[in-house]
C-alpha cells in the first residue's frame, strides 16, 4: 500500500470521526423526552379543566356537567398543543 493511499484513507478515516462527533445523531432519550413533553401536555390541561369544571359546578350549576365539557376541552387542547409540538420537532 502506498503512502499516498493510507494518507487518504486516514484522512477519510478522520473526517468520518469528526462528522460523527459533529452530529451524534438521535439520542435515545430524546424519544423518552418527547413522550414526557408530549404528556404532559395533554394532563395539564386536562386536569385544569377538571378543577375549574368543579368550581364552576359549584359557583354556576347548569343542565350538564362542566367538569366533563371542560375535562373533553382540556384533552382537545391538549392534543392540538401536542401536534403542534410534535411539527415542530419534525421539523428539525
Amino acid at each position: 500500500m502506498s503512502k499516498d493511499k493510507k494518507a487518504r484513507d486516514i484522512g477519510r478515516l478522520a473526517s468520518r470521526k469528526k462528522a460523527a462527533r459533529d452530529n451524534p445523531g438521535p439520542s435515545p432519550l430524546r424519544g423518552i423526552g418527547t413522550f414526557g413533553m408530549i404528556g404532559w401536555s395533554v394532563a395539564v390541561p386536562t386536569v385544569g379543566g377538571a378543577f375549574l369544571g368543579m368550581w364552576l359546578d359549584g359557583a354556576h350549576p347548569q343542565d350538564f356537567s362542566w367538569v366533563i365539557a371542560l375535562i373533553l376541552g382540556g384533552v382537545a387542547i391538549g392534543a392540538g398543543i401536542a401536534w403542534v409540538w410534535i411539527d415542530k420537532e419534525k421539523g428539525e
